[in-house]
């Protein structure tokens, strides 16, 4: 009688499709967040090997909810028609697009919002949370602190910096959009701010500064917005209330430089002949404003998708690095 064949190994199955035996058994065991180019190498060498999974290990290793939260510290429903956050959204969805997981998307500043989401992350109703906007001593950072599932940031908060997030480089894109005005010759430089409470708009805040300091001219030229159209609007009246001759204004974003772009309009200034603006973020509607909007490019649609990378890489028990990206200075008729 011939011997019984002897039953591979895991550890011989990923040996065979040259990959982790954690990827390996996330394969056999249909977790969501594994590559398409893993998977197949995985399936061949179990069918090569004959591999049979264990029926309990299975059910052990599939106690996956495959669903994914993005929350935002804001109350408004509108927000996720925000273009930034439309893009984010976008951006996120690419990734989770390629595997099993699906996006829940959730508005957690008021109380029951927040209580919502930390039902739902505590009973693990899902696998993992992005949080988004976080403002001042945001309750969401605590709820984040006490959740059972990965945690990443999309952006750094204010007060703290957490272990995981995907930020741009604020700072650096608003001291480029402020050297590029003192640069061509502008001296009464303003800037209209986003939330302070915000980690992105005070780094947008102190970018501008830092350029103003080297450069020896004022910086006391500041009014504050909330990343809105009419925010913007808003700030600029009281900008030009107040200093009337100034010749140019660096604007946190570009949904605020529309705004400013319509209050100046409004009161007979020329752009860039009397005032010259930048804005930051280089969403489309930049490219249509009149003049186009001089801004600074921050990839919004890789912020999301680099939020969501690094999601997958903590559920599949990867420690990977905080990571900053890149922003420019994209030039076009407001200054």
């Amino acid at each position: 009688m011939d011997a019984p064949r002897r039953q591979p190994t895991l550890d011989e199955v990923a040996e065979r499709a040259g990959v982790s035996r954690s990827a390996a058994s996330r394969v056999i065991n249909n977790a969501p967040h594994v590559s398409r180019a893993k998977r197949e190498a995985v399936r061949r060498a179990v069918d090569d090997l004959g591999y049979v999974p264990n029926a309990t290990a299975r059910a052990l290793a599939t106690q996956q909810v495959g669903a994914v939260v993005l929350a935002i510290s804001g109350d408004d429903p509108a927000m996720f028609a925000d273009p930034f956050f439309a893009e984010v959204v976008v951006g996120v969805n690419s990734v989770l697009e390629e595997t099993d997981l699906e996006l829940m998307l959730s508005l957690a500043t008021s109380t029951r919002g927040q209580a919502r989401l930390e039902q739902l992350l505590r009973t693990h109703q899902a696998d993992g949370v992005m949080l988004m906007s976080l403002h001042g001593d945001d309750p969401l950072a605590a709820l984040a602190d006490r959740a059972s599932v990965p945690v990443v940031f999309g952006g750094r908060p204010l007060n703290f910096e957490p272990r995981y997030y995907v930020d741009a480089d604020n700072r650096g894109g608003a001291r480029l959009a402020t050297e590029h005005l003192v640069k061509a010759g502008r001296r009464k430089i303003a800037t209209i701010t986003g939330r302070l409470d915000e980690g992105a708009g005070m780094a947008r805040l102190q970018g501008f500064q830092d350029a103003l300091a080297v450069a020896g001219l004022d910086s006391s030229l500041i009014d504050h917005g909330d990343f809105s159209e009419d925010g913007g609007s808003l700030a600029m009246s009281r900008l030009l209330e107040r200093t009337p001759d100034l010749d140019a204004v660096f604007i946190a974003s570009d949904q605020m430089a529309v705004g400013a772009l319509r209050t100046l309009a409004q009161s007979g200034r020329s752009v860039p002949a009397d005032v010259a603006i930048v804005g930051f973020n280089d969403l489309p509607s930049a490219r249509h404003t009149v003049p186009p909007l001089t801004t600074i490019n921050q990839p919004i649609h890789a912020l999301g998708r680099e939020m969501a990378r690094m999601l997958l890489s903590l559920m599949s028990g990867d420690h990977p690095s905080p990571l900053i990206l890149p922003t420019r200075l994209v030039l076009r008729d407001s200054a």
